[in-house]
């Protein structure tokens, strides 16, 4: 069964929260344990399906970028799944540039937790 709008805001501020602090713990109790986040990765896409992966994610992007900030996040509830719009700047931490992307996440449920989470992203006015 797919949360409402309003257990789905409730999923999100917890999901949020712990993804800010790095919390596995706070995290798994608002996803599922088979968790599937994917994401792009240098080349290809990589699909984060443990706590281990996650964790390991985390610490590659503590070394690769800084000053990660979200912007113009809008969450957008389709009947099956929700997308998140918005807007990331930063510092890649090799070339102390800073950078700026566009993305959409893609949610859906299962039991009344998350269960993937598939991130979409493009440099900020690239074609």
């Amino acid at each position: 069964m797919t949360p409402t709008t309003a257990e789905r805001d409730t999923i999100f501020k917890a999901f949020g929260r712990a993804f800010f602090k790095q919390d596995l713990d706070a995290m798994y109790q608002v996803v599922t344990p088979d968790f599937v986040w994917s994401v792009q990765g240098g080349d290809a896409p990589r699909q984060l399906t443990s706590r281990e992966a996650i964790v390991a994610y985390f610490a590659e992007r503590k070394q690769q970028v800084e000053n990660v900030r979200f912007h113009d996040v809008v969450y957008h509830h389709a009947p099956d799944a929700t997308f998140m719009t918005f807007r990331i700047t930063g510092t890649d931490k090799t070339t102390g540039r800073a950078f700026e992307n566009i993305g959409v996440e893609r949610y859906t449920f299962r039991g009344g937790r998350l269960a993937v989470k598939d991130v979409y992203t493009k440099l900020a006015g690239a074609a």
